[in-house]
């Protein structure tokens, strides 16, 4: 048994570093690149909606880096919230952990809707009634998460492989387009450049604002790449496997996503009526379009095929990282025990049923009461953000604590860049950007409750968890003379403070 096996009793280190790699890439492209680009550059410009995409890709990667060094130092599916406990306050871990898992699991009963919608595009599929999909889509994600980790992995690693060849695919045509080998003759930079300001778009008062609200979508765009700490616990060889997808992975990612929407600024004017709708519609879809313009004409069914595997990853992904966090927390006394019970493959069964039956629970609640169901979605509005900020607090407390207890640095076998900029930095603009999430007041300074209160409910519900975890075991910040940094200790062994 390897150094880190006492700290995963039970589950298993069947993810090889492919695997890894290929989901911290699967975690960022999918819908927020291939269908909500169209809307940013729609929103901000072309130049704008780069800017945005740019400054939150900064951000992510040092959340990243941050994130790279603690799992490589103690390696756990808890990640975060196993982090939050030992570096901060229990009931910080206790708070970012069942948030995240409620987002999780609500993430999957929302996708599995958008994906029977996303298969019916094909005529032969509507003899089936979209819940009949649905249900279909829950069984075989459910199926693959109860099989080992290594089903997990390789599912996901053929799911995101799709999605990086589409992006190349794409890039290429983009580029041949643009130089006018492609559907027409030399394009140049009239339409990047197109409207008042290449930066503001379609802008209110010629202010940035329109910035800041291509920043929700970018942040959103980038969410799921803390699943490579998640993935750590069960990783065959954590120390070298993380820094390799941090160092090698986010980069593609960047660069993914800038050349997209350089290329898709360069084709589409920003004020083009179909990016408008390219968020609902795959025909509208930015990359649909540009295919298109090249000639192919089977660009909508071929994107619509990709945009079905982008939704069955994140509900894949989704139902793995929940599944994951109920179970490290049972470990760390912050959920009921049964919920660590492993099977002979190292599946935490329990966990997985329970996280499996409340996603079919929210999703019946969306056909039989929808507006309970918004004010469930909106309550998990903000939790990737939250996340974020729970992960730069925990590296900063991190460092702080090796540094108060003179701990030699050379334990880290990954170092996070420009420490303590990186995660103050990555906090501070997460919280800016959890701030300006109701855009729409910030700019016209209209007030609407109704807005206003499904898009600030993810913050009361955080606080609810928290503040509950506080009042029933008293818990209190943990000195940084106190923090445990042993990389060798149960999370049972540890007293809460």
């Amino acid at each position: 048994m390897d150094k880190h096996s006492n700290q995963n009793e039970g589950i298993q280190r069947g993810l090889k570093d492919r695997h890894i790699s290929m989901i911290a890439i699967g975690g960022c492209i999918g819908t927020g690149l291939f269908m909500t680009s169209g809307g940013a550059i729609h929103d901000a410009g072309a130049l704008g909606a780069l800017l945005a995409y740019a400054i939150i890709g900064a951000m992510v990667f040092f959340l990243m880096t941050s994130l790279g060094e603690m799992a490589t130092y103690l390696p756990v599916s808890g990640s975060f919230s196993t982090y939050a406990t030992r570096f901060v306050d229990p009931s910080l871990g206790f708070a970012l952990g069942w948030n995240y898992w409620f987002n999780w699991v609500i993430t999957v009963a929302a996708d599995v809707t958008i994906a029977a919608q996303v298969i019916q595009y094909w005529a032969p599929m509507k003899g089936l009634a979209a819940w009949g999909w649905s249900l279909i889509f829950i069984v075989i994600i459910f199926a693959l998460n109860a099989l080992s980790v290594r089903v997990y992995g390789e599912s996901e690693y053929w799911f995101a492989l799709i999605k990086v060849v589409t992006v190349i695919i794409f890039i290429i045509i983009g580029l041949l387009t643009i130089v006018g080998i492609m559907g027409g003759s030399y394009v140049g930079f009239d339409t990047f450049t197109k409207g008042d300001g290449p930066i503001l778009g379609n802008g209110v008062g010629g202010s940035l604002l329109s910035i800041l609200g291509v920043f929700l979508v970018a942040g959103f765009s980038f969410q799921g790449t803390e699943l490579i700490g998640i993935t750590a616990g069960e990783s065959e060889n954590p120390e070298r496997a993380v820094p390799k997808a941090i160092k090698q992975v986010f980069w593609r990612i960047l660069l993914f996503y800038i050349i997209a929407i350089f290329i898709i600024g360069m084709l589409i004017p920003y004020d083009s009526s179909a990016l408008m709708g390219g968020d609902s519609d795959v025909a509208t879809s930015p990359f649909t379009l540009v295919f298109k313009n090249a000639g192919l004409a089977f660009a909508a069914s071929f994107m619509n095929a990709v945009i079905l595997t982008s939704v069955l990853s994140a509900c894949n992904s989704g139902m793995y990282a929940s599944t994951r966090m109920l179970y490290s927390m049972s470990k760390d006394r912050l959920a009921f025990p049964i919920f660590g019970r492993t099977n002979k493959h190292g599946v935490p069964y329990i966990s997985l049923i329970a996280t499996g039956v409340i996603v079919l629970a929210i999703f019946g609640l969306q056909h039989l009461n929808g507006d309970a169901y918004e004010y469930i979605v909106a309550a998990s509005g903000m939790t990737g953000f939250i996340a974020w900020v729970g992960i730069a607090i925990s590296h900063y407390r991190f460092r702080k604590a090796f540094d108060a207890q003179n701990y030699d640095k050379s334990k880290l076998k990954y170092h996070a860049k420009l420490f303590p900029f990186g995660p103050i930095f990555a906090g501070v603009l997460c919280v800016i950007v959890i701030i300006g999430q109701d855009v729409d007041f910030i700019k016209t300074g209209h007030f609407d409750l109704n807005r206003f209160i499904t898009t600030y409910m993810g913050i009361p519900v955080f606080l609810i968890f928290f503040i509950y975890h506080k009042i029933r075991y008293r818990t209190k910040k943990i000195p940084l003379d106190q923090v445990d940094l042993r990389q060798d200790v149960k999370m049972d062994d540890i007293k809460h403070h």
